[in-house]
C-alpha cells in the first residue's frame, strides 16, 4: 500500500471495473508495475480499487484492450481539492480576504485606557504616547514593547511613581500611580547625631540639638556630633537632634589598565531580516542576502500577533545583523594613567552617597607591570557623616 499522505498530495483515483475480463485486467496491471491498493470485490461482481493520479495515463493504456468496463468514480487528494477551489475561486478569495482583514484589524490599536491619573497627567500621557506612535489606528507591530513604553513614560513624566502597561487584545491599558505630596515628618524619639565614619569636620548645620564638635576637628566613628539633650544639666530636655554635619572622608581605590588592548567598533554595514516564527521553526519573509561578515552581532525584536483578541502562537521577528570588528589600541603610559583615573572615579561614584562630592585625589602608588598601569588612588570626599542614634538611659 502506498503512503496515504504521499498519495493525498499527488492525488489518487477510485476506479470501478466490471465485466468478464476483470482478472485479466488486474494481472496485466500487476505485470506493468502499476500499483493498486484497497482492492475490493463486491457482491455484484465489480471490483473497486485505487490508483495514483500520476499512473492514470499508464492505467488507460493497460486497460484499453481489457474485456471489461472501466469507470473513474472520483478523485481524492490535493490536486482535486485545488481544482474545486479554483472552480469556486470567488468564495475562496472571500474567505482569504475575511481572515486577512480580521488579522490586520486584530493587530491595530483601537483603544487606550488610562486609570489612576488626574486629567492633567492623562493629557501628558496621551501626548507622549502619540509621540511614541501609540494611538488609535496604529499597528502593534511597530510599537515598542510594554516594558519599554513603561520606561519611557516614567522618564518623561515627572509626577508619576509607577506605570503598569498591558496590551489586551486591541486595547492598551495603563495603570498609573502618581507621586503624592510629601507627608509631614513623623514625631521621632529623642536621639543624638553621631559620626558614621572617621572624618575631619568641614561644615555644620544644626537645626535642633546641641553641637558637640567644631569645624576642622577630627572625629572617630561613633563619636557624638550633636546631642539631643538641651537645656540645663539640672533639667535637661530630650529632643530628636536634626541637622547636617559635613566631613572630609577618604576612599582608597586600586585599578589596573592595559597599555595595549582591542575594542569593538561597528562598521555601519548591516542586514535586516524578517521572520514568522512558529515555535522552533522560523520562516524567512524578507532579507535573503547571505551574511559575509567576519564578525557580527544580531539584534532581535519580536512582536506578538493577535487574531480577534487571541494571542497567536506565531511571532513576527525583526533581526538586524550588524558587522563589527576588533580595533587595536595602544596607549602611552600617561594616556593609560588618565584612563585608569577615569575608571577609578567611576568606581568611586558607585560607592559614595549621591549628595557627596569629590574634593581631591592623590596617587599613592603608580607602576607599569606586565603591560598594565597599576594605580592606588586616595580620594578625598566631602559628605554628610551624621547618623541618628537613639538616646538610652545613662547617656
Amino acid at each position: 500500500m502506498k503512503n496515504q499522505w504521499l498519495t493525498f498530495i499527488t492525488g489518487r483515483v477510485l476506479v470501478k471495473a466490471e465485466g468478464k475480463g476483470i482478472e485479466r485486467l488486474i494481472n496485466r496491471l500487476a505485470q506493468s508495475g502499476l500499483i493498486m491498493w484497497k482492492v475490493k470485490k463486491r457482491k455484484s461482481g465489480d471490483v473497486l480499487f485505487f490508483i495514483a493520479l500520476p499512473d492514470l495515463h499508464k492505467f488507460r493504456n493497460a486497460a484499453r484492450k481489457a474485456d471489461c468496463t472501466i469507470t473513474l468514480i472520483r478523485g481524492v487528494g490535493l490536486p482535486f481539492i485545488w481544482k474545486r477551489a479554483f472552480k469556486h475561486s470567488g468564495f475562496l478569495v472571500g474567505i482569504v480576504l475575511f481572515f486577512l482583514i480580521a488579522f490586520i484589524l486584530s493587530n491595530v490599536t483601537w483603544g487606550i485606557e488610562i486609570k489612576g491619573a488626574d486629567p492633567e497627567t492623562e493629557h501628558k500621557m496621551r501626548k507622549e504616547l502619540t509621540q511614541l506612535g501609540i494611538k488609535v489606528g496604529s499597528f502593534h507591530l511597530f510599537s515598542d514593547k510594554p516594558d519599554m513604553i513603561q520606561q519611557k513614560l516614567t522618564e518623561k513624566i515627572d509626577n508619576i511613581t509607577w506605570i503598569g502597561v498591558e496590551l489586551k487584545g486591541t486595547t492598551f491599558h495603563f495603570s498609573v500611580v502618581q507621586k503624592n505630596d510629601p507627608k509631614k515628618p513623623e514625631l521621632k524619639n529623642p536621639s543624638h547625631l553621631v559620626a558614621k565614619k572617621k572624618a575631619v569636620i568641614s561644615s555644620m548645620f544644626v537645626e535642633k540639638g546641641k553641637s558637640m564638635v567644631k569645624v576642622n576637628q577630627y572625629v572617630e566613628k561613633g563619636q557624638l556630633l550633636v546631642s539631643g539633650m538641651i537645656g540645663s544639666e539640672e533639667k535637661p530636655k530630650l529632643v530628636s537632634a536634626t541637622g547636617e554635619v559635613w566631613g572630609i572622608t577618604w576612599y582608597n581605590t586600586k585599578v589596573e589598565f592595559p597599555l595595549n588592548s582591542n575594542f569593538k567598533v561597528y562598521t555601519g554595514q548591516e542586514i535586516r531580516r524578517h521572520y514568522l516564527v512558529f515555535g522552533k521553526l522560523s520562516l524567512r519573509l524578507w532579507g535573503f542576502k547571505s551574511v559575509d561578515f567576519k564578525q557580527y552581532e544580531t539584534e532581535t525584536i519580536d512582536h506578538d500577533l493577535f487574531f480577534l483578541g487571541w494571542k497567536l502562537p506565531i511571532v513576527y521577528s525583526e533581526r538586524t545583523i550588524r558587522e563589527n570588528e576588533q580595533m587595536p589600541r595602544s596607549l602611552t603610559k600617561e594616556e593609560a594613567i588618565e584612563e585608569a583615573k577615569e575608571l577609578a572615579r567611576s568606581d568611586l561614584e558607585n560607592n559614595i552617597p549621591p549628595e557627596a562630592r569629590v574634593d581631591g585625589e592623590y596617587i599613592l602608588q603608580q607602576e607599569v607591570d606586565n603591560g598594565k598601569v597599576k594605580l592606588s588612588i586616595n580620594f578625598q570626599v566631602v559628605e554628610n557623616i551624621a547618623e541618628e542614634r537613639p538616646i538610652i538611659q545613662g547617656d
